[in-house]
């Protein structure tokens, strides 16, 4: 099957390899670290790296104790084929580093959300599904996305400050609004469906707008021992 256009100049891929993971966020424009260990998603990586640079980051439906510190992802320990969410975003492998232990070290840059049509047979051990991008057509461009931080940053400010947490004031100054909001949606440890609703936000200004109201409830966080926090990279 072809790919499907994203524009005259890029296409993304039909079918796409994905790497289901609870509390695991990729937002368009934004970034994603993993360590990749597990055999059948080494093999996923080789392949996408031999066949356009593209995954797809998605989410079980029903949360899992599946990530552990420091990007380690037990996957070996949990059920393999989890129902997930319908909506994930594709990423294009930036940077891939093979360690001396085998593991791929990568470098996610989200590109567009996805919407599953159908999964198809296992390849080599990793899933794959049918893709459908024709509902986010903006997300190609929302890097670009012009968005004051200012409530953002104070929101923010007050909600580290009720939960005890620590943030670097340097670096969220120096975000520009729409890496801050995207980031943040990432990096802050919301349960796994409030992390899908800010994913299917339809517009940045909608994600902005739920983020907002995350910070300003009394919203039980997930503990960052059990789970997989990664850093805000712009």
């Amino acid at each position: 099957m072809g790919s499907t256009p994203m524009t005259a100049s890029r296409t993304l891929p039909d079918p796409l390899p994905i790497f289901p993971l609870t509390g695991t966020l990729l937002l368009p424009a934004n970034w994603l670290p993993l360590n990749i260990f597990e055999p059948r998603y080494l093999a996923m990586v080789e392949d996408a790296m031999a066949e356009g640079k593209m995954i797809g980051m998605i989410q079980p439906l029903t949360a899992r104790q599946d990530n552990a510190p420091a990007y380690e992802v037990l996957l070996e320990e949990i059920e393999d084929h989890p129902s997930l969410y319908q909506v994930g975003c594709a990423g294009r492998i930036e940077r891939c580093e093979r360690q001396p232990d085998g593991r791929f070290l990568i470098l996610l840059r989200g590109v567009s959300r996805f919407r599953v049509l159908s999964e198809l047979p296992l390849q080599r051990g990793y899933r794959r599904v049918l893709p459908d991008f024709s509902g986010f057509a903006r997300d190609e461009a929302e890097g670009s996305v012009q968005l004051d931080p200012r409530r953002l940053l104070s929101a923010v400010r007050a909600f580290a400050g009720r939960q005890g947490l620590e943030f670097d004031d340097e670096v969220l100054n120096a975000l520009p609004g729409i890496s801050l909001l995207n980031g943040l949606s990432v990096a802050l440890p919301f349960r796994s469906d409030e992390k899908q609703a800010l994913l299917e936000a339809e517009t940045p200004a909608e994600r902005e707008e739920m983020l907002l109201t995350l910070l300003g409830m009394g919203v039980d966080l997930v503990d960052p021992e059990d789970h997989y926090v990664p850093p805000i990279l712009n």
